[in-house]
């Protein structure tokens, strides 16, 4: 048995001052005071801790080994996935342009029809549209210096007569147009002779 300061007893058996402390509150280890301080008394029984066992080692190692392998095949399943995942998104980038394309068509064959619709009902106006040249001939031609008739719309505004009152007018002999000989009526516009009739009482 020898005795030996705190410092002393923490270097020889491979731990910590602390550990010794604690060692002595638990009463593994026998401690006296001498002079004030704290001296550890050890005994051949005690055997010494080794700081680091080759089989703790050994241990530590294969744990770090098999954390580094376990990373090593998440990384590669992560790098799996983001292939994966980019593939995906390509593939349904190129199906929105797939059915882009797809409407894109659809509108435009809806649009030709449109435009054949358009075409056709044009045409069968154009078919119709000679009856009303004839009639604007006729007007045009009804009302060449040559002739008579004048259109009421015309002499109205000659003689400076208000809206108001031109219309009231108009109104009247389109109403008695088909019975009085006096007035003339081609399509919408209603003609007068002034040099032949007097259309006081109208006025």
């Amino acid at each position: 048995m020898k005795k030996m300061n705190v410092s002393d007893a923490a270097e020889y058996f491979g731990v910590s001052k602390e550990a010794i402390h604690n060692r002595i509150r638990r009463g593994s280890l026998e401690s006296v005071v001498e002079d004030g301080v704290k001296m550890v008394i050890v005994g051949s029984k005690v055997k010494k801790t080794p700081k680091t066992t080759p089989h703790v080692k050994s241990n530590d190692e294969r744990y770090y080994k098999l954390l580094e392998e376990q990373n090593q095949k998440l990384q590669a399943r992560v790098d799996t996935l983001e292939t994966e995942t980019r593939s995906l998104r390509d593939q349904k980038e190129l199906m929105l342009i797939e059915e882009r394309k797809k409407i894109e068509a659809i509108y435009k064959e809806k649009d030709e029809q449109l435009k054949n619709i358009l075409s056709t009902i044009s045409s069968q106006f154009m078919l119709s549209a000679p009856e009303k040249k004839e009639e604007d001939l006729f007007e045009a031609e009804i009302e060449e210096p040559s002739s008579t008739l004048t259109s009421l719309k015309k002499h109205l505004k000659e003689q400076n007569t208000s809206k108001k009152k031109s219309e009231k007018i108009t109104k009247r002999f389109k109403k008695l147009y088909k019975t009085d000989e006096r007035i003339v009526k081609v399509g919408k516009k209603i003609y007068i002779d002034l040099v032949k009739y007097d259309y006081r009482d109208l006025f």
